[in-house]
């Protein structure tokens, strides 16, 4: 079985690098066509779609998959629907590709700048949700891209048509097919040969549970782009306004809890803690938020539980929030750097130096003042779209939108330079 997956793993790189090829050189106007055509398909095959996804629902049941999957999986008419509508915005994002920057003289007389370019081939690695075949692909797409999308299994049947409608178009817009080419096979052990094809992949995207992205981590020798936890933070500050604050606690919590940029620790200047932590738990009770907190946090509200040292280090992806009073900014950002995942941090503070020390200081993909932590994504950001979220240092890092699946390449512009 081993050689059969290497086989495969071979067949569909190879002509992955083929298409990537084309791609590279495909025109804007083409690739905004292919993704115009698949949005149409998608509309015109929605019963299809919606028949392989009865079947993967019908088999997720049975295999007991919890709701929160379950519900991840399913589709639905306006499921279909934003699908084709994410493609068709898409559509709408300036291409990154071919883009010249930075491009200054040299005393020599050449001129030396940047210049744009694809990856080249992505290998996504996804679990439950099927709209994630539409989304990613039509982000490799646009950026000029070749993609591998390998699902996961209980979303197969789904992902096999969704993906067959993608292919129909680019044929149709005169793009090579294999652009888009889904893994078709639940054997795990594809993954493994997936995630070390470094002759035909160039970089990996995973999109799951942790357990997923840490064995993708921990054996890839092919780049990755991921993050492990969404431990997120929201420090209200001594020059907080506390009418602020609770607005912003109480969204970065409650408008979704299990999500990658909810708050999942608040921390509280103790020169307001009496003042604000009382309404916040009330607030939070409200959303039916259970809280965990510290010594002083317990003395300040009633009905919480003592926080551990585990609490801190948890992504609860759940209506759960750990509370703690700290002395001072120095130890937000030392609580922040000892627990956090380098996901986003937030200040509530009125405060010029305190916000800027924490801009500065707090080293997290996004940082922010004054604001929901539940802005840190690609639409928010005006990227259009996302196709992940990145807490490492190298290329990109937070919201992985079309810019972040290209990379830049020197050029130099002379008119016959020799150098001396």
């Amino acid at each position: 079985m081993g050689k059969d997956m290497e086989s495969m793993m071979q067949v569909l790189g190879k002509q992955a690098r083929e298409a990537a090829a084309r791609m590279r050189m495909a025109e804007t106007h083409a690739k905004n066509d292919a993704l115009e055509r698949a949005a149409g398909v998608l509309r015109r095959e929605s019963e299809e779609i919606l028949a392989a996804n009865a079947m993967d629902m019908q088999a997720a049941g049975k295999n007991g998959i919890d709701d929160a999957l379950l519900e991840r999986l399913l589709l639905n008419p306006d499921r279909v629907e934003a699908m084709a509508e994410g493609l068709e915005q898409i559509v709408t994002l300036p291409d990154p590709v071919g883009a010249i920057s930075d491009l200054v003289y040299r005393p020599s007389g050449i001129q030396v700048g940047h210049m744009r370019v694809p990856l080249g081939v992505i290998g996504m690695i996804y679990e439950s949700r099927p709209n994630v075949t539409a989304d990613a692909a039509g982000l490799c797409l646009k950026s000029g891209n070749a993609v591998i999308l390998r699902g996961g299994s209980e979303a197969i049947h789904s992902n096999r048509v969704i993906a067959a409608c993608l292919r129909r178009a680019m044929v149709e817009s005169g793009l090579p097919q294999d652009a888009v080419q889904l893994v078709d096979t639940t054997d795990r052990a594809l993954v493994g040969e997936m995630i070390r094809a470094d002759a035909f992949v160039d970089v990996i995207i995973p999109r799951g549970g942790r357990s997923l992205i840490e064995r993708i981590a921990a054996e890839a020798s092919v780049p990755v782009i991921k993050h492990l936890d969404g431990i997120c933070h929201v420090y209200v500050d001594a020059a907080a306004d506390l009418e602020m604050a609770l607005k912003i606690a109480v969204n970065a919590k409650a408008q979704r809890v299990g999500v990658c940029n909810a708050m999942e620790t608040l921390l509280v200047h103790q020169a307001v803690a009496a003042a604000y932590i009382p309404d916040v738990v009330a607030a939070m009770y409200e959303k039916d938020v259970e809280i965990r907190g510290c010594e002083q946090t317990q003395k300040l509200a009633k009905g919480i539980r003592k926080a551990n040292e585990e609490d801190w280090a948890t992504e609860y992806l759940a209506p759960v929030l750990s509370i703690r009073v700290v002395e001072d900014i120095d130890a937000a950002i030392t609580h922040i750097g000892q627990y956090g995942s380098d996901h986003t941090d937030s200040i509530v503070s009125e405060d010029y130096s305190a916000g800027q020390r924490f801009l500065r200081e707090v080293d997290s993909a996004s940082v922010m003042w004054n604001a929901s932590t539940r802005f840190a994504d690609g639409f928010e950001y005006g990227l259009g779209a996302e196709i992940g979220i990145s807490t490492g240092r190298l290329h990109a890092r937070g919201p992985v939108g079309l810019e972040g699946l290209t990379t830049q390449k020197w050029i130099v512009l002379g008119h016959g330079e020799v150098r001396e």
